[in-house]
Order: C-alpha cells, then sequence, then structure tokens
C-alpha cells in the first residue's frame, strides 16, 4: 500500500478520472494528475480539501486528460508539466479536439517530461516512467510519500497501541510497506483492459513494452489508478487481464529484453518525436 490519500474525479462524457493525491488526509498541499474537464468541480473539490495544488502532472495530451488544465492552472498558479513529445497538443488543443468535444484552452506547459526523471513535489516522491503505446509520449507517475513521510508513518505504527494490541510494523517495515509507489497510469493499463492503439500515434507492441516495463519495476501490490474505469493493482491485471497473456509470457521469462531497451525504433525514443504518429 502506499499510504496516500487518493481522490478520483470522473469527469466529461469520455468518463475520465481526473485524481488529487496527497501524502495523507491531513496535508495540506496536493497534486491534480490529468483534469480533463469541468473544472468548476474540481477547483471546488481543492476547496472544499482545503488544500493548495503544487502541480498539475499530465499523463498524455488526449483532449479527454487535458480539456481543463488552463483555466485550473490558471485559478491555482499551479506549474503544468507535460510529456514532452506531446507538448504541442496541449499547446494547441483545439488542433486535435474531435468534432462534438470542447471547446477546451490550450496552455503553454511550465515543464516537459521525457522519461527517467524524479520529482520531489507536494511532500511526494514522483518517478516519471514513459510509457508509450497508447500515444508516442504517455508517462506514468510512479508517486510515494516522501521518505521523511515514511518515517513519521513507520514511527506511528510502532508507538500505536489498542486495548487489545495487535502486531505492529517496526519503523523500517512500515516505511517499507509505505513506500510501495501508487501508479497514476493515465490509458495504459485498465481494470479489465489496456488503452486503446487504434488512435494516431497508438503502437501495440509499444504499448506491451511499456506494461512489462511497469510490471518488472514494481511489486504487485502496487495500485494503478487508471485513466478511465475503477482502481485496480499491478498483480490482479497480470493474473486476471485477458490482454496481458503475452505480457505474463515476457515478464516470467529472465532473459526476456526489458521494455527500457530492446524493441525501440533506430534512435531510441526521438525516433518517437511525431505527437500525431506520421
Amino acid at each position: 500500500m502506499s499510504g496516500l490519500d487518493v481522490r478520483a474525479f470522473t469527469v466529461g462524457p469520455v468518463q475520465e478520472n481526473a485524481y488529487i493525491v496527497r501524502a495523507d488526509s491531513a496535508t495540506e498541499r496536493a497534486l491534480l494528475i490529468d483534469p480533463g474537464e469541468e473544472a468548476p468541480r474540481l477547483l471546488e473539490a481543492v476547496r472544499d480539501l482545503g488544500v493548495t495544488i503544487e502541480a498539475i502532472l499530465i499523463t498524455h495530451c488526449h483532449f479527454d486528460h487535458i480539456g481543463a488544465v488552463a483555466p485550473v492552472a490558471r485559478a491555482t498558479g499551479a506549474p503544468v508539466y507535460c510529456p514532452r513529445i506531446e507538448e504541442p497538443l496541449l499547446k494547441d488543443i483545439t488542433a486535435w479536439t474531435p468534432p462534438g468535444f470542447g471547446p477546451f484552452e490550450s496552455w503553454n506547459p511550465e515543464h516537459t517530461l521525457a522519461g527517467g526523471e524524479h520529482l520531489s513535489l507536494a511532500g511526494l516522491d514522483i518517478e516519471v516512467v514513459f510509457t508509450p503505446g497508447h500515444s508516442p509520449g504517455h508517462v506514468t507517475y510512479a508517486i510515494s510519500p516522501a521518505a521523511r513521510t515514511r518515517a513519521h508513518a513507520g514511527a506511528r505504527a510502532a508507538g500505536s497501541s489498542t486495548e487489545e494490541p495487535t502486531p505492529a510494523l517496526d519503523p523500517p517495515a512500515a516505511a517499507a510497506q509505505a513506500a510501495v509507489p501508487a501508479l497514476l497510469s493515465g490509458d495504459v493499463l485498465f481494470q479489465g483492459s489496456i488503452g486503446r492503439t487504434d488512435l494516431p500515434g497508438g503502437d501495440w507492441n509499444v504499448l506491451e513494452r511499456s506494461i512489462v516495463e511497469l510490471v518488472r519495476r514494481f511489486p504487485g501490490e502496487a495500485v494503478v489508478y487508471p485513466g478511465h474505469m475503477g482502481v485496480t493493482t499491478l498483480g490482479r491485471e497480470l493474473a486476471t487481464n485477458p490482454f496481458l497473456l503475452e505480457v505474463r509470457r515476457v515478464a516470467e521469462t529472465p532473459s526476456a529484453p526489458d521494455a527500457a531497451g530492446a524493441g525501440w525504433p533506430a534512435g531510441g525514443r526521438a525516433a518517437q518525436a511525431d505527437p500525431i504518429g506520421r
């Protein structure tokens, strides 16, 4: 378990999941992940929780994940972190919005990400994992409380008592349990499904390698907060998701190449740089 306080808000006609994430329910600093639509509702939730949004993180720049970025960023003053490859979509959102949706407002992000970065925001440790396939620049955010918060949580667990004492984790064990990150996975992996790959820039083989990388890098108990549908875990999806048959085979083969290296086109990740996959 991550020990985080994660609040989900399903917004817009495509039923996208936006998230407010903080280290625990008493913390006043938070992140907002993928504000796709319904900016007034999201801002009302921010006020009701009494939190300050320290940053807005975007997993990918499909319209249903970024439609409320501009009004929320303006209202909160929070900087926006956007996948570098997909920055042109956020800066010109109308050009990439299908008929019948919107209107939306474009935004120039304050920061861009390529994957591999480690961020420290709102008392949280955030690993940015490059997970393309659904879209060319898609990233997943692996989020856990910062080390100081984990140590405090471990000390509380060790010192707690009840009328009928139950076994308590020692501080290092409690901190280790809290350190299992939550995966804010956007449209990579869903409960019983996966992100579609028939949109511009989508590629099933690349998406499959991205999922293999997540399975290899994070434990099965890691909670997955997806961009659509319900919350799940990596272990549950590896065991039951019908789309992961090949992922299971590859993940269980020690000699198989990992997603970060083999199989990428010549030139590495830069070869994926066209935001609409031409």
